[in-house]
């Protein structure tokens, strides 16, 4: 079957390998779409080994059932399918307690349970095989735009909905950085919450693709960006703070604006360092405010945003690549040259 795999450092090509077969505890997913994420750009473009050679990419994932293990009475085969993008245990009280994300026995304390795409093998090919515990169904759902959601939507939700009780009416959310991430999130913020919205980024395209659904777009490095976020919150600061950047100027910007008890998440992954103190006078965070680096989401929260999906009312902006055109995908992406998530469509996967 076709696949795109990681060869090595700074080499990611196109590949024929063998068609997976599935063993105990497993479906076999014959892939729709896969979307494309800046993770993806970072294993390839790093000069450090990231994930195993001969990994196929590819952790958000759509398609269909072809086979599945016994004892999953819920699929068969046809079933249409987004695959959840964390393989947890599913048995350690962190799963139990719904925590998937955060399971005790398939990982160690900095090293996530396997992802498909990272860890495992992942959907940019034909057909994947995975957990079928990892299965969310999604009938009905464009496969391209199905396959977002385990990432592009899962992430911004599960922030989102941990930081729900500070966005309430009157609120302020801020979201940093309005690519695939932040534009899920703009959307998922008016359909969940009461919160006056702020989005920032250095990119006017991005700004304008989100301009008529938030109360305002600013320019994140603009000198007076802090100080413009304030002015709107009466200079009070930001309930919460999404920065889906994670760089040192978008850290800073984060505390620079979050409100006394105010909540920073920061999903993104760009190498950044926030400077910490514990002084009376201390300047990067007010008092009370708490700053958390989330992790995916738990297997509730797909099943809520596919329920979300389902009612049309939040929808991503697409750019779509055939397979053969995948590794373009890769190129336009790390150019800037996508203003919301490119995906892979494998409409024409062999049988």
């Amino acid at each position: 079957m076709r696949a795109i795999q990681f060869a090595g450092v700074r080499d990611v090509r196109q590949v024929e390998v063998p068609k997976p077969t599935i063993g105990a505890g497993q479906a076999l997913v014959k892939v729709a779409a896969a979307g494309v994420c800046q993770t993806d750009i970072h294993v390839r473009k790093s000069a450090e080994q990231m994930i195993p050679d001969g990994t196929i990419l590819g952790h958000e994932i759509a398609g269909e059932i072809v086979d599945i293990a016994d004892g999953f009475p819920h699929f068969s085969p046809g079933s249409q399918v987004i695959v959840h993008p964390v393989w947890s245990c599913g048995v350690c009280r962190m799963c139990i307690a719904g925590q998937e994300n955060a399971c005790r026995n398939t990982g160690n304390r900095l090293h996530p349970a396997p992802t498909p795409g990272v860890s495992v093998n992942g959907g940019m090919a034909d057909y994947v095989a995975v957990n079928a515990s990892a299965l969310v169904p999604a009938d009905g759902l464009d496969p391209a735009f199905a396959a977002v959601l385990a990432d592009a939507g899962l992430v911004p939700y599960h922030s989102i909905r941990a930081t729900l009780d500070l966005l309430g009416p009157g609120s302020t959310a801020v979201v940093i950085g309005i690519g695939g991430l932040g534009q899920f999130a703009v959307a998922l913020l008016r359909e969940l919450t009461a919160a006056q919205i702020i989005a920032l980024d250095i990119r006017d395209a991005s700004l304008a693709a989100v301009r008529e659904k938030v109360n305002h777009a600013l320019r994140s490095d603009d000198p007076e960006v802090a100080a413009k976020v304030l002015a709107v919150t009466g200079g009070y600061g930001a309930d919460v703070v999404l920065d889906l950047v994670g760089n040192n100027q978008t850290l800073a910007l984060s505390g620079a604006v979050v409100a006394p008890y105010g909540a920073i998440r920061v999903p993104g992954l760009s190498d950044g360092v926030f400077s910490f103190e514990t002084s009376q006078t201390s300047v990067s965070l007010p008092w009370g405010a708490s700053l958390t680096r989330p992790y995916s989401g738990n297997h509730q929260d797909l099943h809520d945003l596919v329920a979300l999906a389902r009612t049309g009312r939040i929808t991503a902006n697409l750019s779509r690549y055939s397979f053969d055109d995948g590794l373009q995908a890769f190129d336009d992406l790390e150019a800037g040259k996508i203003f919301g998530r490119a995906v892979i469509v494998l409409a024409d996967s062999a049988s």
